[in-house]
């Protein structure tokens, strides 16, 4: 079948530049964007049963942007003043930068990676004598903790955001060609939000393994999976998928 109509679960790009964009214009396409998912964080009474001490950290590991809001959200929640020695591990300079949002950031000790929890590891270990704080989502991926307790790093893995699923009830009677997921939160929020969903001829797009492995578990077809060799994009695997149908077509 032919593509024009794609669904993302996920926001619109920001800006005017993305390979989205491009795509949509190249092949005439109609892309949507759409969220299937967002964050709540959890309330100062949630985070006591979690029998955490920010005051007993000295370091904190940062894996994302919205790690950074919501601990400091709840050390104010918590009436608890950051002290200035603390030393702040971020996955990514980008992360680190954000870290400007709510510190000085040229009198703090602030340390990088290049994007994963791997790249953090060798100046992670330089500081073992420290205390980590881990603040988390509740659906935190296993390499990350894993990765802290084979090198032998003391800390606390503190939930302050759980992902949910959206509310999608405004697209019960859209109609797509093709659905791009890129978690296994998107398929469960599909399938909370519709729990009678037919796939039929909706093509369903997939990035990474554990994307999926989640269409595959819920017994829906995976029509197109990234990366591939010949695509490491998204966008890419989804273009290459377009020209195979328009081929077919002809």
């Amino acid at each position: 079948m032919a593509i024009n109509t794609i669904l993302v679960s996920q926001p619109k790009p920001e800006g005017k530049k993305s390979p989205y964009f491009d795509l949509a214009e190249k092949y005439g396409l109609k892309i949507d964007f759409r969220s299937f998912i967002h964050v709540e964080g959890i309330d100062a009474q949630e985070f006591r049963s979690q029998k955490i001490d920010l005051a007993d950290h000295t370091a904190i590991i940062l894996t994302s942007k919205t790690a950074v809001d919501h601990y400091f959200r709840i050390a104010e929640e918590m009436r608890f003043e950051v002290p200035d020695s603390m030393k702040y591990f971020c996955i990514s300079e980008a992360v680190a930068y954000y870290l400007q949002k709510y510190v000085a950031y040229r009198k703090r000790k602030i340390f990088f990676g290049k994007q994963t929890i791997v790249d953090l590891v060798d100046v992670l270990k330089k500081h073992k004598k420290e205390n980590f704080l881990l603040p988390c989502t509740d659906r935190l991926r296993d390499r990350i903790p894993t990765t802290l307790e084979a090198n032998d790093l003391r800390f606390s893995k503190a939930v302050l955001y759980r992902t949910v699923a959206s509310d999608l009830s405004d697209l019960e009677d859209v109609y797509y060609d093709m659905l791009v997921f890129y978690s296994p939160g998107g398929i469960e929020s599909l399938l909370k939000n519709f729990p009678k969903f037919k796939q039929n001829k909706t093509v369903i797009a997939a990035f990474g393994p554990t994307t999926a492995n989640a269409i595959v578990k819920n017994k829906l077809r995976l029509d197109l999976h990234a990366p591939q060799p010949n695509a490491p994009s998204m966008t890419g695997a989804i273009e290459n998928f377009v020209k195979e149908q328009s081929k077919g077509k002809k």
